[in-house]
């Protein structure tokens, strides 16, 4: 049995840091040509500084812990051994977190496993979160 749970289709419309602000209808990523969806008022670079800034302007704030915390809701920022983010993931309710892998499939997970299963992301580097949104 992987380690992991496939939750929806593979999808071009949308990666993984507009999934872990449950969006679904456009690609989000702070690229030097505008193409992608990027805040407005955050940095347009590829750096830590630029993801907890857009973050930032969402409600979220740095934090120490991946532990489930009732009343928050968090994401992880991985980066690659350059130092640059690679990808962001966003905890469930249950505790377990979800990715979107790029254009592939949406996968629910242990936040460890995901390291062991895409080496090319990297490791965890920034933990945010903000009081969890009432629908």
């Amino acid at each position: 049995m992987p380690p992991y749970r496939v939750t929806s289709p593979a999808s071009r419309e949308y990666n993984c840091v507009a999934w872990a602000v449950e969006e679904n209808t456009r690609w989000w990523w702070p690229d030097a040509n505008d193409i992608y969806f990027w805040p407005q008022n955050a940095p347009r670079a590829e750096t830590l500084d630029a993801f907890e800034s857009a973050f930032g302007l969402l409600g979220y704030e740095r934090c120490e812990s991946t532990r489930l915390e009732e009343g928050w809701e968090k994401v992880a920022v991985f980066v690659g051994n350059n130092g640059k983010p690679t990808h962001v993931a966003r905890q469930l309710t249950n505790g377990q977190w979800t990715s979107k892998l790029g254009s592939n499939v949406d996968i629910e997970h242990e936040l460890a496993e995901l390291q062991a299963l895409i080496p090319i992301y990297g490791s965890v580097a920034m933990v945010l979160k903000r009081p969890l949104q009432k629908i």
